[in-house]
């Protein structure tokens, strides 16, 4: 049996809970996984194989056993340490943000003083924040979790496998705006222009699924206000994963008016061509085919470009079918990842 680490001590608790289990049913590959307490916290499996850890005890803990693979989910800081990983080990990288991954170092540097200058200076002067780009061009490989996002040196890293649970029937269409509620990620001005303009929106129950605050609550409460009748669910603080997972599986499709261009450390990002939306991963979990901003390019096929009228479209798709289980049931997408695992090693 090959044995593998998979490190999360940064932000993806997520992604750590899709590969950790897919991976509890594999025959071939053994994996420790070391997660610090924020990610441990957020991950409500429990296995003897997971272990707490932080950038000043990883190093230490991997010596203690032979190990053919470590993968860094998440490289956003503790650059020395992970850098350190790559020179010892055979390392593979999730790649979360393809611009930054590659960004200069003076460029990386200008980007400390225009937003979170306290943090980003503590990454510079702690943590090691000039070797970026080095932890990603010393690892041996390099994951994306989206096929869109491909490139020569980047290899793709099939997580995402469709659940079984028992639907419901929804007596009003339900459209679930999954993440958090922000402008920055998501066009919610569109959103609540397009409730707000459709006398057809009020037969709809729409939910917001992901923390409110600031201006975007304001706005969706100035819409309850000045609409009679709309029906909307909306949250003030952050959601658990099991409200989250209740929802999902309730919603009849879900809408992600994603914004085009993004920023992760002051560097720009095109969402479904630098960086992926967790949106496509949601889709595929919970079986839901997804609506997109016209500009988002995907081969899936159950990811659908947003029409001019789209409540419309909402009714339109709620009566299409996707047998979801025909490719992404988990046993297919296992192989698939036990496949590209065996290669790498």
């Amino acid at each position: 049996m090959k044995k593998i680490a998979y490190i999360e001590i940064d932000t993806h608790a997520e992604i750590a809970e899709d590969f950790m289990d897919l991976m509890e049913d594999s025959k071939e590959f053994s994996v420790d996984y070391y997660f610090s307490e924020k990610i441990k916290n957020r991950i409500s499996r429990t296995s003897d194989s997971v272990f707490l850890s932080d950038q000043s005890m990883i190093l230490n803990q991997l010596k203690r056993n032979k190990y053919d693979l470590v993968i860094i989910g998440t490289a956003h800081r503790y650059f020395n340490t992970f850098l350190s990983i790559t020179k010892k080990y055979k390392t593979a990288v999730i790649v979360h943000n393809l611009n930054f991954s590659k960004i200069s170092t003076l460029a990386l540097f200008r980007n400390i003083f225009k937003e979170d200058v306290v943090y980003r200076l503590k990454l510079l002067l702690k943590e090691g924040l000039l070797s970026a780009a080095k932890v990603y061009s010393s690892a041996n490989c390099l994951f994306v979790l989206d096929e869109n996002l491909l490139l020569k040196n980047h290899q793709f890293l099939p997580l995402f496998y469709t659940r079984r649970y028992a639907k419901t029937e929804n007596k009003a269409l339900t459209i679930v705006i999954p993440g958090g509620v922000s402008q920055k990620r998501r066009d919610y001005h569109h959103i609540i222009s397009v409730i707000k303009n459709s006398k057809e929106a009020k037969k709809i129950e729409f939910v917001f699924l992901g923390k409110a605050s600031g201006a975007e609550l304001k706005e969706i409460l100035d819409l309850k206000r000045e609409v009679e009748d709309v029906n909307i669910t909306f949250f003030t603080e952050r959601i658990s994963q099991q409200e989250f997972e209740i929802w999902m599986k309730k919603a009849d499709l879900i809408w992600c008016p994603i914004q085009q261009e993004t920023e992760f450390f002051s560097q720009k990002e095109r969402y479904g061509q630098t960086k992926m939306t967790g949106n496509i991963g949601d889709a595929i979990k919970f079986g839901k085919a997804a609506v997109f901003p016209q500009n988002y390019s995907s081969d899936l096929e159950f990811i659908f470009p947003e029409k001019e009228n789209v409540i419309q479209q909402f009714y339109d798709l709620r009566k299409i079918q996707f047998d979801f289980q025909e490719k992404f049931s988990k046993n297919q997408i296992l192989k698939k990842l036990e496949g590209k695992l065996s290669r790498i090693i």
